[in-house]
Parts: C-alpha cells; sequence; structure tokens
C-alpha cells in the first residue's frame, strides 16, 4: 500500500476532509484513511502513525479540503525525488470561503502579515530545503521510516508541527515543499476565534525553543516588541495628556503613525492582488489584530515559563 492518511480528530468535531478523500483521483486500493479521536493532536498523529500501512503517511486536519489529484502528485514528487524524507505543500483558503476568514486570508498569505510564514498560506516555487515557515502538519508527507526517529511532541499544541520539523533537519532528514501539493484549509470564521489561534501560536514558540534560540529569527520578536511599544506609549501619553502635542509626545508617535501607513499601504495591495476592492476596509484592522494576538501570545509564553521554571525549581 502507498499511503495512509492519518487524521487527528477532537471528540466533539466531524471530519470534513473525509467527503474530498471519496473523491481522491487514486486507486482505493492504495491507500487507507486513519483517524484517531483525542484532544492532544500530537498523540493522536503519533498513534495514527504506528497504525499506518504505505511506504508514505500524509497527516491531514480534519477541516480540509484535498485536490482531487493530491495523492497522484504526491507520488509523483516522491517517485522525482526519493532522497526526499518529509513533504508539505500549500494550505489554500478553499473556494467557496466567505466573509472574515476569506478576508483574514488574505492577511495571513501576505508578508506583510505574516511575514515568512506567509509562505505557509500561498503558492511558492519548489523548494528541496526548507523549514517551518514554509510547511505545517495540516498538508503533511513523512515516509513511513521517518517516525521511527521523531515523533511530534505532545506536550506542544499549536506548535508541534514547527517543533517536529525542526526535529527532523536535526536527525538529518530531508524536507521539501511542493507548490503542486494543494491542500485548502478553513480560517477561522470569527474575529474571537483568529485571535485566539494567533495567541496561542504565539504562546508556544517560548515552549518550542530558547529565547536565544529564537533570537537567530529575529522576525518572531517583532510582534511582541510593538505590544511593548503600544502598553509604553499609552502609559507615557496618559501621564502627560496635556501636553500631546509636545515634541517627545510627537516623536514618541512615529513608530506608530508608520505602522498604521504600513497597514493602509499594504491593504490596498493585498486588496488589488486578491481582486477583492472591499478587503481596503478591512485589513487595515485585520493586520493589527494578528500582529498584537502574536505579541501579546508570545509575551504570555515567556511569563508562563518562567513561572512555570521557577516552580520546578
Amino acid at each position: 500500500m502507498k499511503f495512509s492518511l492519518v487524521i487527528p480528530l477532537a471528540p466533539y468535531r466531524d471530519a470534513e476532509i473525509l467527503d474530498s478523500i471519496k473523491k481522491l483521483d487514486y486507486p482505493k486500493s492504495q491507500f487507507h484513511v486513519i483517524v484517531v479521536k483525542s484532544l492532544n493532536a500530537s498523540d493522536n498523529r503519533n498513534k495514527g502513525a504506528e497504525k499506518a500501512k504505505g511506504e508514505i503517511i500524509a497527516f491531514l486536519d480534519d477541516d480540509a479540503i484535498l485536490d482531487k489529484n493530491y495523492l497522484k502528485n504526491a507520488e509523483k514528487f516522491f517517485d522525482k525525488h526519493p532522497e526526499i524524507d518529509i513533504l508539505g505543500g500549500p494550505q489554500l483558503s478553499p473556494l467557496d470561503e466567505k466573509g472574515f476568514a476569506k478576508i483574514s486570508d488574505y492577511a495571513l498569505s501576505s508578508k506583510f502579515g505574516a511575514w515568512d510564514m506567509s509562505r505557509r498560506y500561498s503558492i511558492q516555487k519548489e523548494s528541496l530545503d526548507v523549514d517551518e515557515t514554509a510547511i505545517t502538519s495540516a498538508n503533511l508527507f513523512c515516509k513511513r521510516e521517518v517516525m521511527n526517529k521523531i515523533k511530534f511532541d505532545t506536550k506542544l499544541w499549536p506548535g508541534e508541527d514547527p517543533k517536529f520539523i525542526e526535529d527532523a533537519k536535526k536527525a538529518g532528514l530531508k524536507v521539501a515543499y511542493s507548490p503542486e501539493i494543494i491542500l485548502y484549509h478553513r480560517r477561522r470564521a470569527t474575529i474571537k476565534a483568529m485571535i485566539k489561534q494567533i495567541f496561542n501560536y504565539g504562546k508556544v514558540r517560548p515552549f518550542k525553543e530558547s529565547f536565544f534560540k529564537t533570537m537567530k529569527m529575529p522576525f518572531f520578536f517583532i510582534p511582541s516588541i510593538f505590544v511593548i511599544y503600544l502598553i509604553a506609549l499609552i502609559i507615557y501619553l496618559g501621564f502627560n495628556f496635556n501636553n500631546l502635542k509636545s515634541y517627545n509626545s510627537l516623536a514618541l508617535m512615529i513608530p506608530l503613525f508608520l505602522y498604521l501607513t504600513l497597514c493602509l499601504i499594504f491593504s490596498v495591495y493585498d486588496s488589488v492582488k486578491n481582486k477583492n476592492p472591499k478587503a481596503i476596509f478591512f485589513l487595515p484592522f485585520i493586520y493589527p489584530l494578528i500582529h498584537l494576538s502574536y505579541g501579546a501570545g508570545m509575551l504570555w509564553g515567556y511569563v508562563k515559563k518562567r513561572f512555570k521554571d521557577s516552580s520546578v525549581g
């Protein structure tokens, strides 16, 4: 058997992805589906891998939609590049996505909205050497022997996939990206849900790696620095309310003015790029929500880690 499709599923959710799996243009005898239910997605993936019978394991999210040539394209890639151990591809917004979810996808796939992480949500060039900024566990193929060397960290969620990719590269495994491995993944439908998602992404970063290791990828710190700057600015202006037009007050607000200007510029750019003029009115608010949510989450993560380390000590 060629493929095992592993789907981690929370007990209270339905696996929407099963509908598109039935429509795959690939011999049914050459793949099987493994659904593992519990609240720990990492543990579900590890347990699913243990049940895998295929040469290659595909880890998929329950609310995703697969392109009909998904497995065909994966097989073609591994045949062409047998040296590759792990393969990922873009998780794009479904064509029928609407409302807030659709526009938030524009922000997540924008360089301004998510910097290098935007590579996950848009079509990029094929690469035979990628890291966590390009692929996620929502759309991930692994040769079965990979799971004998590394596992998903059951103490991390979300954020288990960046750790998995990092551990794979440390173990000398080859990780690649193909724009033909297309999966459609639904974005959060409400502002509250998106804020929670991005906050959690930031919160687990300090638990994934040390502060000094994160310093090698300084763009992860920018949202937190911006949060600290805004807090300090609010406090300063609060104590100097009667002198808002003073040189010091205006000088301190320059970074904020520059940021808001960039929000407007990229709102226009990303709206034009996605051929949706209405997005111009929403993106200036969505970008800050993403940046502030991640920054606040990362700061909270460091606080939690500090208290955890203190309690252990």
